[in-house]
């Protein structure tokens, strides 16, 4: 056939042929139509197309590519070569030949552009990342002819600083384009939306991808209580506010470190005491990157208790004394130190400070708190102040003539005495029973009471001067009694009163008798 043509070209006048048409250099984006014109003029014979060298069919024979036609009005000499839907596979170089005039046109290059596929971020459309974690995005590309060109939009402002790479396909005309975009987390927040848009010559207008940003974060909690101040054995409401995302699991209540088990939700409602005060109310709540927990005192009004309890003190004489005593309260509280049975306040502090304590500073102790308008506390204590005894007694101790008398004295020794012993005349008796005399000792809660009994009272134990003497390691101190000299007169006054009466009643017997014997 080939061979055929070749003969029958010899006979044509090529001097009379002529293209008045040309197919030239096209570009066509895939998939749409195009058409090489090809017009001759003074010639009947076969035409051919030619694509990058190989004959494609003769005249209107394209039989072997469907989407191949040859249009227009041969008597005219029209040969054009419609395309339609073009394809990758048409880019190339296309040429319309006369066989017979051994003439063929310039060559023309059809260039056919692809758009790129819809562009691809990968892990869209939501890409979640921790608060505080930068953002890394990556946009593809893929199968474009010429490759595609990226950029990244946010809010409508194009963001700088992607980094690119592109890679040429196996068939040596497509490319991918691969964009990848950093942000930093100080410029990102949640819910923002950012686009990869993709373009090249075949999509001007370029094609979109969009994520949306999702930023987890441990829950946001802030926990309110009202209502405050509030009178201890009232009610509260603790309320557990949380922003969480992921959305909140569950929550946890607790109370000084012990864990709330009837408290599951966000609200917690209790009669509050003092406690509450001291011991914080703790929320802790949790979603599926970990807890949070935050605390909160309660202003609760509560009358005076001890953080400290007092302790009573046995010092040697001379010695300071300190004692503290430690009250918590609220409002805010006032302490006051004092003596018992005394008025003076002797400190406001927490510590009460004696120094060189003598016997008489022994005593009760008081420290009193006051929280205004809510209520008073107060603790006591004793000082005990080591030292020799102190021996106190009643200067006017009577006795009667005749009868049973006592002496009597009082000691206060810190330590105890280790002895006790009454004197008079040249006779010592610490205890027991010497003639007329007893020494009784009898322990009380303030001290010892030392009794010297007389049994029989005769005129010489008002003349006589007692002594009453107690020693301890400290030292010793005597009493010396004088009491009985009152007595003696008190029991001569009664006795002359009755001899009066005797006498007087003797005298009235004897006058009567007279009487009787004058009659």
């Amino acid at each position: 056939f080939h061979l055929h043509l070749i003969l029958l070209d010899f006979k044509v006048n090529r001097s009379s042929v002529v293209f008045i048409q040309q197919p030239h250099d096209l570009v066509v984006v895939a998939g749409q139509p195009v058409t090489l014109p090809c017009s001759i003029t003074g010639y009947h014979g076969t035409v051919l197309w030619v694509k990058d060298g190989l004959a494609l069919g003769v005249n209107r024979d394209m039989s072997g590519y469907p989407r191949y036609d040859v249009i227009g009005d041969h008597s005219k000499g029209e040969y054009h070569l419609l395309i339609q839907r073009t394809e990758l596979t048409d880019d190339g170089s296309f040429e319309c030949q006369a066989i017979q005039a051994a003439t063929r046109s310039r060559p023309a290059r059809l260039t056919v552009l692809v758009p790129p596929d819809d562009p691809v971020i990968i892990g869209a459309p939501v890409v979640s990342l921790r608060a505080g974690d930068s953002l890394n995005l990556t946009c593809h590309a893929e199968n474009a002819k010429p490759a595609a060109s990226i950029i990244w939009i946010r809010n409508g402002e194009v963001l700088n600083g992607a980094a690119y790479t592109k890679t040429l396909l196996r068939d040596g005309r497509r490319e991918s384009t691969v964009s990848t975009l950093h942000i930093s987390s100080s410029n990102i927040e949640t819910g923002q939306q950012i686009t990869c848009r993709a373009s090249n010559k075949a999509a001007p207008n370029g094609k979109e991808a969009t994520v949306t940003i999702d930023i987890q974060h441990f829950p946001l909690v802030n926990l309110s209580v009202e209502p405050q101040p509030v009178l201890e054995g009232n009610l509260v409401k603790f309320h557990c506010a949380a922003k969480a995302n992921p959305p909140v699991t569950h929550y946890r209540w607790a109370k000084g470190g012990n864990m709330i088990t009837d408290a599951t939700g966000d609200t917690y409602e209790v009669l509050v005491d003092h406690s509450f005060f001291t011991e914080p109310v703790s929320c802790e709540v949790t979603n599926a990157l970990g807890s949070t927990n935050i605390s909160r005192n309660v202003d609760v009004y509560f009358g005076p208790r001890l953080a400290a309890e007092p302790q009573s003190l046995q010092v040697d004489r001379g010695s300071d004394a300190v004692f503290s005593c430690a009250w918590i309260g609220n409002p805010s509280l006032t302490i006051v130190w004092m003596k018992r049975g005394h008025g003076v306040v002797l400190s406001n502090e927490n510590t009460l400070t004696l120094k060189g304590v003598r016997q008489e500073d022994a005593g009760k102790y008081v420290c009193r708190a006051v929280v205004p308008r809510v209520g008073v506390g107060e603790k006591e204590v004793m000082l005990t102040v080591n030292g020799p005894p102190s021996i106190s007694s009643t200067q006017t101790q009577q006795a009667l003539y005749g009868e049973k008398g006592q002496i009597k004295c009082f000691i206060r020794s810190t330590p105890p005495p280790d002895r006790i012993a009454w004197s008079w005349k040249e006779t010592v008796l610490e205890s027991g029973t010497s003639g007329r005399y007893t020494v009784e000792t009898v322990s009380t809660e303030d001290g010892v009471i030392s009794t010297l009994t007389m049994s029989n009272i005769v005129p010489a134990d008002f003349q006589t001067i007692y002594n009453c003497t107690a020693w301890n390691s400290f030292g010793s101190d005597t009493e010396i009694i004088r009491s009985l000299r009152l007595a003696v007169i008190i029991g001569v006054a009664v006795g002359a009163f009755l001899a009066l009466i005797v006498l007087i009643g003797t005298l009235g017997a004897f006058c009567c008798a007279r009487l009787q014997r004058s009659k």
